[in-house]
């Protein structure tokens, strides 16, 4: 390991001082193809050391980069790019195909060829395809931008578009004040410090791995992606670069849970200070496991890519409040709104609604201010999560307003029944959602990732050993793999849309 901060990916390892004056040389390259303050730079690549330099660049020349699920194609892809409005797009050589056909009319496009990492853990092919300027060949044919910005643009997150299409958020641009504030709020609930050794095992186009990547790198941290999460992997890069910090979502909990005893004990995982985890709910017993594993340096936050964290607890107050996601971090604010809009009584489900702490920019939705008035009650922004506050001011999440299910008048929360799915042996995932039902309304179905031998009835009597019987699922139907993308997100519209296309009702 050398002894300047670096960044690394599989064997690649750059300082982040030479990082930082490639990325200079490219901010010179964006203004030469006509970029400006306040342009959009989409980034269509995977994890790699290139995708933190074009997004650094992007930002040293005054743009917006907009980071792009690389999964996406055809109309996803031509909506997104033309909704940017993005003039510049960065692709890695197997992409390109994709991009150039949705790309809109005018805009540059620099190929990058992928890693060596990322040829051995995607299968990729490495011959550059000669159409397209190289990444490497731009950086070479120019100088540094020695300007620097006079405001921080932060990058534009498009959400996952649970309704309707995917919108981009756009923030507000900030000062050098400001910018030094938010980082200092964002290192505080990730539990990070300038100068740490830290690891980023999400895809980058994610808000959470985005922001943290990029503020570590900035802050001079020692910074390890991966080009896609392994569990083992995951164990042996934290002995072999001594990782102090990292960024996790809770799907990699439960497979690093799932390793053997013997493989999870083969690794010194004793430089860990904090282990940070947020994006989704994450099941009580599988954190506990981890905390019991890692020990007591699990950290949770919970907000959106509108808000940023607004909520944060540790190891110990989770114990202490076992199911929580925290509460309100300084400066920031928690409530939880029943249909009238007023706070409902403490312990009462309602829609949770979060004020930002002051130093997060405010934003808008690209070309839908609309949609981002009516999120808001009195400075307070809801991200569509359903919830309670307990006498102690610490926060539960119960699932997404979207996906509560109303069968025969009860209101029954499906992330409830997922993570009591979750602990049955056998069981390596679950999704639970409501369809249509001609007596009650809606029906409970759970669609289950088992090994062989789990059946049916054996899923319904696992449910009602543990929880109402009412919270049986009706149907039950074994996939080979569920619908995730590589944060762990699930697309649980894909599974539920087919049981309601013939009703014509929304879901």
């Amino acid at each position: 390991m050398t002894e300047a901060p670096a960044i690394r990916s599989g064997e690649s390892v750059r300082p982040i001082a030479e990082a930082q004056a490639r990325a200079a040389r490219l901010a010179s390259a964006l203004r030469a193809y006509g970029v400006r303050p306040g342009d959009r730079v989409a980034v269509v690549l995977r994890n790699e050391i290139a995708f933190l330099e074009a997004s650094i660049a992007a930002g040293l020349a005054g743009a917006v980069p907009v980071p792009v699920n690389w999964h996406w194609t055809g109309d996803d892809l031509a909506y997104l790019l033309a909704d940017s409005g993005s003039v510049v797009a960065f692709a890695h050589t197997d992409l390109l195909p994709g991009v150039a056909a949705a790309a809109p009319e005018g805009m540059r496009i620099v190929e990058v060829p992928p890693a060596p990492e990322l040829v051995a853990a995607y299968g990729l092919s490495t011959a550059p395809t000669g159409e397209y300027p190289l990444i490497d060949d731009v950086i070479a044919a120019h100088e540094p931008l020695s300007e620097a910005p006079t405001e921080s643009q932060s990058g534009m997150i498009y959400t996952s578009g649970t309704t309707g299409r995917p919108k981009g958020i756009l923030r507000e641009p900030m000062g050098a004040e400001q910018a030094l504030e938010l980082a200092h709020l964002v290192f505080s609930a990730f539990g990070l410090r300038p100068g740490a050794r830290t690891m980023v095992p999400a895809p980058m186009y994610h808000t959470a791995p985005n922001t943290h990547a990029l503020m570590a790198v900035t802050l001079g941290c020692d910074v390890t992606t991966m080009p896609r999460f392994d569990p083992e992997e995951f164990l042996r890069l934290i002995e072999a670069n001594r990782i102090e910090h990292i960024q996790t979502v809770p799907t990699m909990f439960v497979r690093l849970l799932r390793l053997p005893k013997e493989v999870r004990e083969r690794y010194d995982l004793s430089s860990l200070k904090a282990v940070v985890h947020a994006a989704a709910p994450c099941p009580p017993d599988v954190k506990r496991a981890i905390i019991d594993w890692f020990g007591p340096i699990i950290l949770e936050y919970y907000g959106g890519s509108e808000t940023g964290v607004v909520v944060a607890c540790d190891s110990p107050q989770w114990l202490a409040h076992p199911g929580t996601v925290g509460t309100a971090v300084a400066g920031a604010g928690v409530r939880v709104l029943g249909p009238d809009d007023t706070d409902v009584p403490t312990g009462e489900i309602g829609e949770v609604y979060l004020k930002p702490p002051p130093a997060w920019p405010n934003f808008t939705y690209l070309g839908a201010g609309a949609k981002r008035a009516a999120m808001e009650r009195a400075g307070y922004l809801t991200v569509g999560d359903m919830g309670y506050l307990d006498g102690d001011g610490f926060l539960y999440l119960t699932d997404r307003r979207n996906d509560m299910v109303i069968s025969g008048g009860v209101n029954i929360y499906p992330a409830e029944i997922e993570n009591c799915l979750i602990g049955m042996d056998g069981v390596r995932d679950v999704a639970v959602f409501g369809i249509p039902d001609p007596d009650f309304g809606e029906a409970l179905a759970a669609h289950v990732e088992a090994e062989p031998g789990v059946t049916a009835e054996a899923v319904r009597a696992y449910v009602r050993d543990h929880l109402a019987g009412y919270k049986a699922p009706k149907v039950v139907v074994f996939e080979e793999a569920l619908p995730r993308e590589d944060s762990g997100k699930l697309f649980k519209r894909r599974l539920r849309e087919p049981y309601w296309t013939e009703t014509g009702r929304r879901i």
